[in-house]
């Protein structure tokens, strides 16, 4: 005679494999959080020369810098002000103005983000 044995798992069973999903997961977790980081600061790079390079086509068009991002966009140089992938603000941009031996006119003549903090290398993000 065979006795019928209850069928599932043993308490024994479950905390096994929850350490070993645990161990998994403690291993996964920080690659991809450093992954999300790099991938924030490339779009961050990729924003501020999209933008540069509008600023420069502006002022080779107009023969002055703009007065504002919102004026570029206005302007069709950039669809709309990107978002800074670091603050995920439209308004945190900083735009400097032109140095003043260049006589130029406009208040926009670089912009850099608002982003408290550095890079990955370093860097300060308010220096890109």
């Amino acid at each position: 005679m065979r006795t019928a044995r209850p069928r599932g798992f043993t308490l024994i069973e479950l905390i096994v494999v929850m350490a070993i999903v645990a161990l998994l997961a403690s291993i996964a977790a920080p690659r991809y959080f450093n992954s999300l980081q790099k991938s924030k600061e490339t779009a961050l790079l990729q924003s501020l020369t999209v933008m540069r390079d509008a600023v420069d086509q502006f002022a080779a068009d107009k023969g002055r810098y703009p007065e504002s991002l919102q004026e570029l966009a206005e302007a069709r140089y950039l669809r709309e002000v990107p978002e800074d992938p670091l603050t995920g603000s439209r308004d945190s941009w900083v735009e400097l103005p032109p140095p003043t031996d260049m006589q130029a006119s406009g208040r926009v003549w670089d912009v850099r983000s608002g982003a408290a903090g550095r890079s990955a290398d370093g860097r300060l993000y308010a220096d890109w």
